[in-house]
């Protein structure tokens, strides 16, 4: 089949929904079928590139940071992208990756074309998610988020709480549940030192992901044989190193920053234990990726990781915002090796028997060809 996937961010561009729309591209274009990617224009990317089968299109301008993009960019990729869709002949099936900004693309290549589409909800684009940070793009979007979900073939989120966000939003609106999916062949089979505990966190640094509650559990754990790793960037960088001095262990957290695709798997395979502290989520790819890399996590309990994480068996959950159980359950793992040894195995094993890349895909298929035998 032809399927053109539209998404603001495609790697090395972008965090969690990138990654995700380029395993399933690769994963479809390894089965046969013509996958096309329109994404947004980056410094030093070139513009039109076929990358492990997939066909990348960067055409849409005003992309200026790898890690993170502002409102004005996606108001700009949401108008642009309906410029260049126009030119790009006409697939089976869209995927819209976030419903605000790809969809308005999608629906009208649905107008002119009669190209069905599906939108991959993928929590920013949902009413109800971080409202601390969306709250008032929510309310101003509303109306055209409607618009974009009633007109499309499938509306489609990550995770079972992103979901329930999804219909508490718009209760008419039936919307299917496909997780994301990770490639255990990624992360080769390394031998770990589980002795002393190396924990680190990967993805964007920003509220959102509760790190400030992390730097604070350690605080009253420098009794314990433990180092960090933050491995990314965002506004909040500063602030955690600032914390870190004053809490007196400054020289155990690193910040190496913005880290490429291969040099985040190596930081993964040299640690030992995955912390992901965050408030909000739809489907983590950072966690299911710790996880492939056969890593325990203690991550908190909220929509995406509670789905993934089997509290006591691949890792620990905790509630969310709460320093106090986020530090008893590191108190716990840190100094047991032989029980993050057993955890990370068995996250591992979870996410082959699971969270497969061809099952992710199959599901997208079967709604896309049903997509296309209704318009039919």
């Amino acid at each position: 089949m032809r399927i053109l996937i539209l998404n603001s961010e495609y790697p090395p561009v972008g965090g969690g929904a990138g990654t995700a729309s380029a395993h399933l591209a690769r994963t479809l274009a390894a089965q046969g079928h013509l996958v096309t990617v329109l994404t947004a224009r980056f410094r030093g990317l070139p513009r039109d590139r076929k990358e492990d089968g997939v066909n990348v299109l960067r055409r849409v301008p005003f992309r200026r940071r790898a890690d993170r993009s502002d409102a004005l960019e996606q108001v700009a990729f949401m108008a642009l992208a309906c410029l260049y869709i126009v030119r790009l002949g006409c697939p089976d099936f869209t995927i819209a990756y976030f419903g605000i900004p790809s969809g308005p693309a999608a629906w009208l290549m649905k107008a002119i074309y009669k190209v069905p589409y599906i939108v991959s909800l993928r929590g920013g684009d949902v009413p109800g998610f971080r409202p601390y940070d969306f709250k008032n793009f929510h309310r101003m979007g509303a109306p055209l988020i409607r618009f974009v979900w009633r007109h499309a073939a499938a509306v489609v989120a990550n995770s079972q709480g992103l979901r329930a966000l999804a219909v508490a939003f718009e209760p008419r609106q039936d919307v299917a549940v496909i997780p994301n999916g990770v490639s255990a062949a990624d992360y080769p089979s390394v031998q770990r030192d589980w002795r002393a505990a190396e924990l680190v966190f990967t993805g964007r640094v920003v509220y959102q992901k509760g790190l400030d509650l992390l730097f604070k559990a350690l605080a009253d754990l420098k009794r314990l044989d433990w180092r960090l790793m933050v491995v990314g960037d965002g506004p909040r960088l500063a602030d955690l190193q600032r914390m870190a001095a004053e809490f007196g262990y400054a020289e155990r957290a690193r910040f190496p920053g913005w880290q490429s695709r291969q040099e985040v798997r190596e930081h993964l395979q040299r640690a030992n234990l995955f912390v992901y502290p965050s408030r909000d989520e739809g489907m983590p790819n950072a966690l299911l990726e710790a996880m492939a890399a056969g890593l325990p996590a203690v991550a908190t309990r909220i929509a995406g990781n509670e789905e993934l994480v089997l509290d006591g068996q691949t890792g620990l959950l905790v509630p969310p915002n709460d320093v106090a159980a986020l530090q008893a359950a590191l108190a716990g793992l840190i100094p047991d090796a032989d029980r993050r040894r057993a955890m990370g195995a068995a996250a591992l094993a979870r996410v082959q028997a699971e969270y497969t890349l061809e099952r992710v895909a199959e599901a997208y298929l079967d709604l896309g060809r049903e997509a296309v035998e209704g318009r039919g």
